[in-house]
């Protein structure tokens, strides 16, 4: 008797862990896919929180806004009607989550001094890691608050990303006792639990990105002990019909003269489409070869910029993403216990 499909819920799926962390190689649209994650997560009626590091415009901009600073802003507001929750976002550096930490605990006149002499960077010097406790402590306090429904941290490019995550579990070693010991404890505590936080990874259809998603898979899972989403293959080209005519025969079918020199453009654009496209298909199977999780496929948009319409786009692609991945395909009666050892076939 066959196995029966089991196709994974989309509500389930951005409901599972509530804060993903995006992470992928730089230029593979990492910050793309964590705008297109919580429009996604939106659209199916739930509350986004996106988490900016590192001040990147193209977060803002994908929501028709300028900037976005430390207190929350609305990056889209709900719409009960069409089924929508709000999305906000914030950007958080470690400055400001030691301000806001010694505020919290009487210690405003100090806190303004730090920020203003830069004793912070003396610190992060004689503590490696400070820095990035200090601004996952602030994400682990917004998810222990159920700050939205799915929060979407927009982490540092893959190197760093490791580094960042790793944190923790470095400074438990260096610092046995005190309040940053129990902050990294906290922290580790929230990255390795699957029920409240995944790391999505992200790639483009080519060589280098691939190689690069693959080595940061385990060393994520070996290191750190996160628990991974499915991949974002990320800018696919898809499939376009006509594209072995002869351009003269289209043209004379369509009542059109080509000029001089088109016909050759018109065959080395096919061509070139061509290979591009089998090069994207042949990477997204050694990648599924490699590492043994789920693939999200989004298409490329030929835009100057991804807007909000672009996001839209984007986030229906993602959702019906998800929505086709199949639990029993990966030997799986769950979704939820996706990891990369032991993911095989049963």
């Amino acid at each position: 008797m066959p196995t029966k499909r089991v196709n994974v819920d989309p509500v389930r799926y951005f409901t599972n862990a509530r804060l993903v962390i995006v992470a992928g190689k730089g230029g593979v649209g990492k910050t793309t896919v964590a705008a297109t994650l919580a429009n996604a997560a939106a659209r199916c009626g739930l509350s986004a929180l996106v988490i900016d590091l590192e001040g990147s415009s193209g977060l803002p901009r994908a929501f028709g806004l300028d900037r976005i600073g430390y207190d929350e802003c609305v990056l889209r507001d709900a719409d009960p009607q069409a089924g929508h929750g709000e999305i906000r976002a914030r950007r958080i550096t470690p400055d400001d989550a030691l301000v806001e930490y010694l505020d919290e605990h009487g210690l405003k006149r100090i806190s303004k001094r730090l920020a203003a002499t830069g004793a912070l960077d003396v610190v992060a010097t004689a503590t490696p890691g400070i820095k990035d406790i200090l601004v996952l402590g602030k994400v682990k306090q917004l998810e222990r608050a159920a700050a939205a429904d799915v929060i979407v941290l927009d982490a540092p490019a893959a190197g760093h990303a490791i580094t960042f995550l790793q944190s923790a579990r470095g400074l438990l070693d260096a610092v046995q006792v005190g309040p940053i010991n129990s902050q990294a404890k906290d922290v580790l505590a929230l990255l390795t639990d699957p029920s409240r936080c995944r790391v999505m990874l992200v790639t483009l259809g080519e060589e280098t990105p691939v190689n690069e998603l693959i080595e940061t898979a385990y060393a994520l899972e070996d290191r750190i002990g996160v628990h991974l989403t499915p991949v974002v293959v990320n800018a696919e080209l898809g499939d376009i019909d006509g594209l072995d005519v002869d351009p003269s025969k289209a043209a004379k079918a369509a009542g059109v003269k080509l000029r001089r020199g088109e016909r050759q453009a018109f065959v080395e654009a096919a061509d070139f489409r061509r290979r591009r496209r089998s090069l994207q298909i042949a990477q997204a199977e050694r990648l599924a070869d490699a590492l043994p999780l789920p693939q999200i496929h989004l298409p490329f948009c030929f835009d100057a910029e991804i807007g909000p319409t672009q996001l839209d786009r984007l986030a229906d692609a993602m959702i019906g993403g998800i929505g086709a991945i199949d639990a029993a395909a990966v030997g799986l009666a769950d979704l939820d216990q996706v990891a990369v050892h032991g993911a095989g076939a049963s």
